[in-house]
């Protein structure tokens, strides 16, 4: 084993106050989140990741054209603040200054922009690579870096609650090891197979629907604007992105039916972009290039727990939702954040960090917020997925309304922009 690898195996063996269990966004985040209050409170925290860190310069990066993204809000941009890391994060993300809703074939349509909501941006959308390597580099340089162990790579096989607390079980280069914690959160993703391991059941609403991703590249500058066009078979959505290479790049996310999945991947480039342009239009212009595409199932779950005795879960293992707002992963910060100021007030005031009713306390603070962003998310799918005739009437005036209605479309904005939630003190006194 190389010296890094010792070290973490060796890590292994140790108990930490907190082990994260997922090194992505989501564990990274809250790692990132936790630090700086760590050394005041003598916190030790483990991030279990099944990839290996990067070995060569984190921070030197170039943009790909086939890379995915993410669309942050701006209030994900203040908690990023809060955190310290929306400088570099910045560097490599692109500001949504417009959004364009429309609904094809009805006359319905809605704008904003941050000029009107008096904000520099509405969101930004950030390649996830990058995002990650900001967030690894900030771990690993932050001045209390020592209190966060990588244990990686390395597959988590098991999760128990003990009398002492909380006992992980970790391949490590093939060895088991067992490490121990007062807290274990799972920030697994989706596919959580903790999650069932350990008996959580979920609450699933399959939408028959698949989101096809890709960077596609319009004829013409972006603007800063970002488009959802609502159409019978579902949203598509076009994101800025930076220019690659003197190419114009937009974030192309678009629902299929799933039995048209299979067809939709196989289309030619040309063909790919044909039909994108018949479904979305021309108002970012003429679809000229497009990469690699990927897809997944879209459909609405939430954990029937996401607190238990010693165990938290974050991020998608805790509820997916329709990316047809975009509010997917800033839900899921939203969430880290939370948690991340919960367990340094119960750390100041003696609680122990695996205590459920402070556990509990965080769940039913964040509720509200879940439910109101699943199920806008929900009713908005199902709304403009809808034929009938009366039901697109309605839908349209009410775009309409509220592109003529100064304070309804402040009141939309901030929502989207995620500005009705105040942002958390991280700090620990």
């Amino acid at each position: 084993m190389t010296e890094k690898s010792n070290k973490e195996a060796s890590a292994a063996e140790q108990t930490f106050d907190i082990v994260i269990i997922g090194g992505g966004m989501v564990g990274a985040s809250l790692a990132a989140a936790l630090l700086p209050a760590a050394q005041s409170l003598d916190l030790q925290i483990a991030m279990i990741e099944s990839q290996p860190l990067p070995d060569d310069d984190l921070m030197v990066y170039q943009p790909s054209y086939d890379a995915r993204a993410t669309a942050l809000s701006y209030g994900t941009r203040s908690l990023y603040e809060h955190i310290g890391v929306w400088p570099a994060i910045a560097e490599q993300a692109t500001p949504i200054t417009h959004i364009h809703v429309s609904d094809k074939g009805h006359f319905g349509a809605a704008r904003l922009s941050a000029e009107q909501e008096k904000v520099p941006a509405l969101g930004y959308v950030v390649e996830n690579h990058w995002l990650g390597r900001v967030l690894l580099n900030h771990l690993q340089t932050h001045t209390n870096h020592e209190r966060l162990t990588p244990i990686c790579p390395a597959h988590v096989s098991h999760v128990a609650r003990v009398e002492s607390g909380m006992e992980v079980t970790v391949d490590i280069n093939g060895v088991e090891q067992v490490i121990r914690a007062a807290l274990v959160v799972m920030a697994d993703g989706g596919r959580s197979d903790l999650r069932e391991q350990l008996g959580i059941g979920y609450q699933q609403t399959q939408y028959d629907q698949h989101a096809v991703v890709a960077v596609i590249s319009p004829d013409r500058s972006h603007k800063n604007i970002a488009y959802e066009r609502f159409t019978p078979d579902g949203p598509v959505a076009v994101l800025p992105l930076a220019t690659h290479d003197q190419d114009n790049r937009c974030g192309l996310v678009w629902t299929v039916p799933s039995d048209e999945l299979e067809e939709t991947l196989a289309m030619s480039d040309d063909a790919f972009m044909a039909k994108v342009q018949e479904r979305f239009g021309y108002r970012a212009g003429r679809f000229v290039k497009v990469g690699e595409r990927f897809s997944y199932p879209l459909k609405k779950v939430v954990a029937d727990e996401q607190v238990r005795s010693g165990l938290a879960i974050l991020g998608n293992a805790a509820h997916a939702l329709h990316p047809i707002a975009g509010q997917g992963y800033n839900l899921a910060l939203r969430g880290v954040v939370a948690l991340a100021q919960q367990l340094i007030d119960a750390r100041q005031r003696g609680v122990g960090l695996g205590d459920l009713t402070m556990l509990q306390a965080y769940y039913r603070a964040r509720i509200d917020d879940q439910e109101r962003t699943i199920g806008l998310s929900d009713k908005t799918m199902r709304l403009f997925s809808n034929t009938n005739p009366l039901l697109a009437l309605g839908r349209d005036v009410g775009l309409q309304a509220m592109d003529i209605c100064p304070i309804a479309k402040t009141i939309f904005a901030r929502g989207a922009m995620g500005l009705d939630i105040p942002a958390p003190d991280l700090t620990a006194s």
